[in-house]
């Protein structure tokens, strides 16, 4: 996968996500119930996360050193939603709206510095043990918001058939 190609999948994964949320009232999008207990801002304080430390990822291997933050968050996944979880409960949501925006602004800069070698050579970076870094890339931005849209599909509709009060 080339540059080119992963801006589409970030910009088409995005338009997708806020498609869905945009017919939501204000007052639905701290409502428990997405996920578990989770809110639609907390979703989106979640993916908000998870992109920052591919960000953070990036300038570290921009600067030839090891992405030691990333690989200790997904050595422990739960523990590292958990703790952001906790830390960001009861965040506003256009807060949150603005960190997805300005997320996204960055990873897209530091996606201009790296080549498609070294998007696509699997042994390029030894601590990846053979996964791509376009994988990584996936797995923590445009990939990762496919997966949760599902679950905030599934709440847009329970609310759209009166499923949830307002």
């Amino acid at each position: 996968m080339n540059v080119d190609e992963i801006y589409e999948h970030l910009e088409s994964s995005r338009e997708r996500l806020l498609l869905v949320l945009q017919v939501l009232p204000d007052d639905m999008l701290s409502r428990p119930g997405v996920m578990g207990d989770w809110s639609v801002t907390d979703v989106l304080t979640h993916l908000v996360a998870w992109e920052s430390e591919l960000v953070t990822c990036l300038m570290n291997l921009d600067q030839g050193k090891r992405p030691s933050r990333m690989l200790d968050a997904i050595a422990d996944v739960d523990g590292y939603n958990a703790r952001r979880y906790e830390e960001n409960k009861g965040r506003d949501f256009d807060r949150v709206l603005d960190d997805l925006r300005s997320v996204r602004i960055q990873l897209e800069e530091w996606l201009s510095r790296f080549s498609d070698r070294d998007l696509n050579d699997g042994i390029r970076y030894k601590w990846s043990e053979g996964v791509a870094l376009w994988q990584i890339i996936e797995a923590n931005s445009f990939g990762h918001e496919g997966e949760h849209l599902p679950d905030l599909k599934a709440f847009v509709r329970r609310w759209q058939d009166g499923q949830i009060d307002n």
